[in-house]
């Protein structure tokens, strides 16, 4: 009877040693999952600011981009006035 015992007691200590170490790597692969999914939510956000950081750099090169369009209209405008001056004053003499 007490080699039954024994015997038994022999099997339950193994089994409560292998779910001890199944508990730890389920733990390890949880830690190893929220970690994953901390990284990728962490990419995530990078991405969202850099794509804010883009989206504003594209709004300041669209209002540059009209500011040389009305200053190359202007010049253009000073251009033609100065030519029309010369072409006068060339008739004139």
């Amino acid at each position: 009877f007490f080699a039954e015992i024994a015997e038994f007691q022999k099997i339950v200590g193994s089994l409560i040693e292998l779910v001890d170490q199944l508990a730890k790597a389920a733990e390890s692969e949880k830690m190893k999952a929220i970690g994953a999914r901390n990284l990728l939510k962490s990419i995530a956000k990078q991405r969202e600011a850099q794509e804010q950081q883009l989206q504003a750099l594209i709004a300041e090169k669209k209002m540059q981009l009209e500011r040389y369009r009305i200053e190359y209209e202007t010049l253009c405008k000073i251009e033609a006035d100065q030519n029309e001056f010369i072409d006068q004053f060339i008739f004139q003499k």
